[in-house]
């Protein structure tokens, strides 16, 4: 588990239109990163 202020794991995702972004396209600048697990599941 990360903490508060620790630094993310580099890693990529696929964006609108398909377009593959990387947090390393970020560098330099503010980033948040929500994550919400609950999302389409019963729980």
């Amino acid at each position: 588990m990360l903490e508060v202020g620790s630094r993310a794991f580099e890693f990529s995702l696929e964006g609108v239109g398909g377009q593959k972004r990387s947090l390393a396209d970020f560098k330099g600048k503010w980033v948040v990163l929500f994550f919400y697990p609950k999302d389409g599941t019963k729980g």
